[in-house]
């Protein structure tokens, strides 16, 4: 029977260290689920942060494009209204022109002597005339309805 005694020894040894072979199993089979959840919990933070940010930058997206709708129709106006402004001097011009030529004809035919000044160069080039420079937003301000 001497073998008996140590068999049970071994035995008791085996099956406590089995335990502890089981606890460390459960115990990281626990620290790996609850890593898991904090991972799961991050996962899903960064996923609604990051709907959240779309949301934003949506709205910011919404504003942008009513700010260049407002800018277009601004633009459209202006251009328009330089369209009409460039057609009018030129109307202008050629009048001016011809009053010029009348006066010179109507000079030589009297004989009268009448100071005719002359045209400047910038008048007959549309694309040359001189203008004041206004800052943004005193040009803005001007087509704010």
């Amino acid at each position: 029977m001497p073998c008996s005694p140590v068999h049970q020894d071994f035995s008791s040894g085996d099956s406590s260290m089995q335990r502890a072979i089981d606890e460390r199993k459960r115990k990281k089979m626990l620290s790996n689920r609850e890593s898991a959840r904090r991972s799961r919990m991050r996962k899903q933070q960064k996923l609604d942060d990051m709907l959240k940010e779309s949301a934003d930058f949506k709205g910011q997206n919404s504003k942008i494009e009513m700010q260049i709708n407002v800018v277009t129709q601004h633009f459209e106006t202006v251009d328009t209204e330089n369209t009409i402004l460039r057609a009018q001097i030129s109307e202008l011009t050629a009048r001016l022109q011809s009053m010029n030529s009348i006066l010179h004809i109507y000079k030589e035919v009297s004989g009268l002597s009448m100071e005719i000044p002359e045209m400047p160069e910038t008048m007959t080039k549309s694309w040359q005339l001189p203008f004041q420079a206004q800052p943004l937003s005193t040009a803005v301000n001007m087509f704010k309805v």
